[in-house]
């Protein structure tokens, strides 16, 4: 199976399973409390990136595209932009999603989790 296809595939269930209609449920004051297990490796600070990218403006940015950062061959031909529905599956399992990424962060298996901290990332993306 080839990589678009597994990707297809990955949103094309996260869609079906109601993903993108959870989303408004977010609340970002606690993503913030969550993120706190992603700031060893990124920051929402525009241009700084650590270990990981900066995700200042992730939110609707074009996956492997932060300025400035080493990105794996995986990520930058992903060919995916982080909307909603995509970071809700990227987050549920980074390597499942984007085989061969760097990022070594297992996933947050809590779908309440995921949507607290895609709030969260909205709101220091606009």
């Amino acid at each position: 199976m080839t990589r678009s296809l597994r990707v297809s595939l990955a949103l094309a269930f996260a869609t079906a399973m109601g993903a993108s209609a959870a989303h408004a449920a977010g609340d970002a004051a606690n993503g913030e409390k969550i993120f706190a297990k992603c700031k060893a490796c990124h920051t929402v600070e525009a241009g700084k990136n650590k270990i990981g990218p900066s995700l200042a403006g992730v939110v609707g940015r074009k996956a492997g595209t932060a300025e400035g950062f080493n990105y794996s061959d995986a990520m930058k031909n992903s060919g995916l932009t982080w909307d909603e529905a995509t970071l809700d599956t990227y987050l549920t399992g980074p390597k499942k999603l984007v085989p061969g990424t760097k990022m070594a962060f297992p996933g947050l298996p809590n779908e309440q989790d995921r949507l607290d901290v895609i709030a969260y990332l909205k709101s220091v993306s606009q």
